[in-house]
C-alpha cells in the first residue's frame, strides 16, 4: 500500500492524502479520487498534459523511458522532478510518495 501526497499549484486547493495499491498509475489515482488532472491522450505517453513534480518517491515508480522524456521536455516548466503521471506506475510493495500537481487552469483539453 502507498500513501500518496498530493500538493498543488493552484493555491486554493488544500493537499490530499491517498492511500494506493500497486499497479495504478498516479494518473489513476488521481482520477479515482477526484483530482483534477488533464489527460488528453487518455494515459498512453503522447502528450504532456498529465505532467506532475514527483518530488520524493521515484524509487516506488517505473523507471522513465526515452519516450516519456520526449513529452516531459515539451511539458510547461518541466524540473528535474518532472515526470508524466500516467507513466508513474507504482510498483510492487509500500511507501510514500509525493506529486505536486502544476496549475490544471492553464492546461486545455481534459
Amino acid at each position: 500500500m502507498y500513501t500518496i501526497h498530493f500538493r498543488f499549484e493552484e493555491k486554493e486547493k488544500q493537499p490530499l492524502t491517498i492511500n494506493a495499491e500497486e499497479g495504478d498509475t498516479i494518473l489513476e489515482v488521481a482520477l479515482k479520487n477526484d483530482i483534477e488532472l488533464h489527460h488528453n491522450c487518455g494515459g498512453v505517453c503522447a502528450c504532456s498534459t498529465c505532467h506532475i513534480y514527483l518530488e520524493k518517491g521515484s524509487d516506488f515508480v517505473e523507471e522513465i523511458s526515452d519516450q516519456e522524456e520526449n513529452f516531459v521536455d515539451r511539458a510547461r516548466n518541466p524540473k528535474l522532478t518532472s515526470r508524466l503521471s500516467c507513466q508513474c506506475l507504482l510498483n510492487a510493495g509500500s511507501g510514500e510518495i509525493e506529486v505536486e500537481v502544476p496549475d490544471q487552469s492553464v492546461i486545455l483539453g481534459e
